[in-house]
């Protein structure tokens, strides 16, 4: 039995209203039916549409013949790359890096004269209904003459392998040199290395992409579209042919994102039928067309090479990780980059030698996705410190204890850790919690306990010169407005700003209404990424409204005659602390300053730590802002007959700085743990000669509320994060540690690890009889 480690002494200052787990703003809507999601939308006139795409993964497209879909009755509008010159979209953000641009890396809007991978776009159709413009692509006629492709990063990196761009397939390097790795393997009394394998995975996000756009009467092109990233009207502008202000995008709220939606995905297609029609276009991918079509999380193959002493203690480590790209680069380098620095875990490698690269296939193009490069990173690394233990025959918890990250450490790049790190008080509890193995309920099967400890950044990287903006006003009847370009993804980003906001200007939380995800009418406040809105735009409300509070509570010290320090705000009213009945109701104040001409609102830009850019040959300094730290840990009852793995426990510990909303928090360490699990156990996208083989959700498995456990959420708050109030991200972190945990239960029920995810049942049964593991997409 494993008893928690008592946590660090912390004394947060009590707050009123962030920390509670209020009813969300948005809760209402989204309960009722009643919110609008973007393949809501309907306009009179409007069009539908409807992306034609290639059946090859590497071909020359010979002949392409639009004419019979042309002059199909109801069809407006056929586009094809004649008609869009020089449309390109940029995939990749050269000169931030330290990467070199690519030749022929940005991804044509519609192929020309090739295609990179089954499901490249080809030809773009509006008609006047949506069962017109399906016809229309059935009328369209393509001759492809087939091309060598690569479907395999290891056989793309050799010399003579078909090339996806010119010059070579390899589309980013990162290094790390840290140490003395020969002496540091040299004192080791034992060597470790093991090979792992992450495969394809789909976001599978509820709401496919969807949105419409029309050009109103200034001519700007209006779109309204499910998104991650409201900015990308740059890129859609400079596609499109457009001067920047001439695109107008307006996010909805999203029925998930997992950073699917990050890239730009309908919108350039309805911004140009729009334009070309100048009439209002509907987009809406069907499922099957959502996993074709949108970028899948990477596949890694990362081999681990570790040195320890007899205690458990590392003396040097070399690690290397190959990622597959697919066919253009899209966020390829930084999913890499953010893999290599968390490639060692939270632990101390003195000695350390890392080697990664992500190479171009044929396959379906990778990019951003929960967890971005740490979640496959964790998969390698906590597998690894099980394996540790077991060839030492030491406690697990045991190895990884002396080699935990601290407070005052430095990690792999040398980046000195600020916030509190508390990985063995959240490994702990999580242990504590799961108790003793459940008995087995026959001599078929066997019990399995696991857990991970894990870091992950929150925030983008230093040298992005990350900024964000928000406005914050008091109406004159005691209400408050926030206006900031946040995109919510449905975990609540919205909620916490009105949360925030709420705090500090006393203004109750149904009072206060919030405008977000506009490009031309909100101030822009980045994309919802990295686990950065919190950090990002938390603080750009937090200035804004702490400067209107100040312009409060200076001239209220002068109706009450006393110093600002001794006034506070709540409930709708400014009241001496001393004497709370000693009140004034906000909506009197608020006209008291108008009246005297002071500012009741404020525009706020909060700019992140910025650092000089890395060196890929040896990545050192400070790369992130800060942190998150915790643990996962999972029983399974694995069936020996059947292969079948059956989750019993679940339980999930994170330390968060500061929770804003309690209830939101606990969703996202559930709903991240959710996805992990599945991560582990049955998601994969299968891919053939670069064809995807799981084309439906009948196909590519999910776990449903019947496969999971609810996932017993432990909500740590040491105040240390650089979020408002000290709070950290936990969006991404709480999926991080979920699949090596069961990786590693399953390996302690059958004595056995299968180093390939995900855990089918094929591969279970393939363990169990001592046979190799399946090859992936062979499950």
């Amino acid at each position: 039995m494993y008893t928690a480690k008592p946590l660090p002494e912390v004394n947060l200052p009590p707050l009123r209203v962030v920390g509670k787990p209020l009813r969300r703003v948005d809760a209402l809507g989204k309960t009722t039916g009643a919110l609008v999601y973007a393949g809501d939308f309907s306009m009179p006139n409007m069009l539908h549409a409807k992306v034609f795409r290639s059946t090859q993964a590497s071909a020359r497209i010979r002949r392409l013949d639009v004419s019979r879909a042309r002059a199909l009755e109801g069809v407006v509008c056929v586009l094809t790359a004649d008609d869009l010159p020089d449309a390109k979209l940029v995939t990749d953000m050269p000169g931030q890096t330290g990467q070199k641009q690519r030749k022929g890396s940005d991804a044509p809007v519609l192929a020309a004269d090739r295609v990179r991978f089954a499901g490249e776009p080809i030809a773009l159709v509006a008609a006047e209904t949506l069962e017109q413009a399906e016809r229309a692509l059935e009328l369209i006629e393509v001759e492809y003459e087939p091309l060598p492709g690569v479907f395999d990063p290891l056989e793309a990196m050799k010399p003579g392998a078909p090339v996806v761009y010119e010059p070579d397939n390899i589309v980013a390097r990162w290094k790390i040199r840290k140490g003395d790795v020969e002496a540091g393997f040299a004192v080791a009394d034992e060597i470790v290395e093991n090979t792992f394998r992450v495969p394809f995975v789909d976001h599978a996000y509820l709401e496919p992409e969807a949105g419409v756009a029309w050009v109103d009467g200034r001519g700007v092109i209006n779109i309204r579209v499910c998104t991650q990233v409201v900015e990308h009207f740059r890129s859609i502008a400079r596609a499109v042919g457009v001067p920047h202000n001439k695109i107008h995008v307006q996010g909805t709220m999203l029925g998930g994102g997992f950073g699917g939606k990050e890239d730009i995905t309908v919108e350039i297609f309805l911004a140009l039928l729009a334009k070309h029609t100048r009439r209002p276009v509907k987009l809406v991918y069907t499922r099957e067309e959502s996993i074709q079509a949108h970028s899948k999380r990477h596949p890694f193959i990362i081999t681990h090479r570790t040195g320890v002493k007899r205690n458990g203690r590392i003396t040097a480590a070399e690690i290397t990780m190959v990622s597959d790209a697919g066919a253009y680069p899209y966020l390829s380098p930084y999913v890499l980059l953010y893999a290599t620095i968390a490639s060692t875990g939270p632990y101390r490698v003195d000695n350390l030698k890392v080697d990664s690269v992500s190479v171009a296939t044929n396959n379906p193009f990778t990019s951003a996705f929960r967890g971005f490069g740490a979640a496959q990173a964790a998969v390698a690394y906590e597998q690894q410190m099980d394996e540790i233990a077991k060839r030492l025959g030491l406690d697990r918890l045991e190895v990884r204890r002396v080699n935990y990250l601290k407070t005052g450490d430095r990690n792999t790049t040398g980046q000195v850790i600020r916030s509190a790190a508390w990985l063995e008080e959240t490994a702990t509890r999580v242990l504590e919690a799961l108790g003793e193995k459940s008995e087995p309920p026959n001599e078929h099967v066997r019990i399995g306990q696991g857990f991970a400890s894990y870091w992950q950044s929150y925030g983008r990287i230093t040298w992005f010169h990350d900024t964000s903006r928000a406005w914050v006003g008091l109406e004159l009847d005691g209400s408050a407005v926030i206006r900031c370009g946040v995109p919510d993804l449905g975990a609540g980003q919205v909620n916490s700003l009105c949360q925030i906001t709420a705090e500090v200007l006393g203004v109750p939380l149904e009072e206060i209404t919030i405008y977000s995800t506009d490009s031309a009418l909100t101030p822009l406040a980045g994309t919802s990424t990295a686990t950065r809105q919190l950090y990002m735009s938390g603080n750009a409300v937090y200035m804004a409204a702490s400067n209107v509070r100040r312009v409060l509570l200076d001239r209220a010290s002068k109706y009450f005659e006393e110093e600002p320090e001794n006034l506070d705000l709540a409930d709708g009213k400014v009241f001496v602390k001393s004497d709370p009945e000693n009140a004034l109701p906000l909506a009197e104040l608020a006209g008291m300053c108008a009246a005297d001409g002071l500012p009741l609102s404020n525009l706020a830009l909060f700019r992140a730590p910025f650092t000089a850019k890395l060196d890929p040959e040896n990545l050192r300094g400070d790369v992130f802002p800060d942190f998150t730290f915790g643990a996962h840990g999972v029983e399974v009852a694995v069936d020996t007959e059947t292969g079948e793995v059956t989750l019993l426990k679940s339980v999930a510990c994170h330390d968060v700085g500061r929770a804003i909303n309690r209830a939101a928090v606990v969703g996202q360490i559930q709903g991240g743990s959710a996805q992990g699990i599945g991560y582990a156990l049955m998601e994969e996208v299968q891919v053939k000669e670069g064809i995807i083989q799981t084309p439906s959700l009948s196909e590519y498995l999910i776990p449903t509320a019947l496969d999971l456990p609810i996932t017993q959420a432990f909500v740590l708050e040491s105040g240390t994060g650089m979020g408002p109030f000290g709070a950290k991200g936990i969006g991404e972190p709480s999926l991080t540690p979920a699949a090596p945990a069961v990786a590693n239960a399953v390996a302690d029920a059958l004595g056995v690890r299968i180093h390939s995810l995900p855990l089918t049942p094929e591969k279970v049964l393939a363990a169990v009889r001592g046979a190799s593991e399946p090859e992936s997409g062979e499950n």
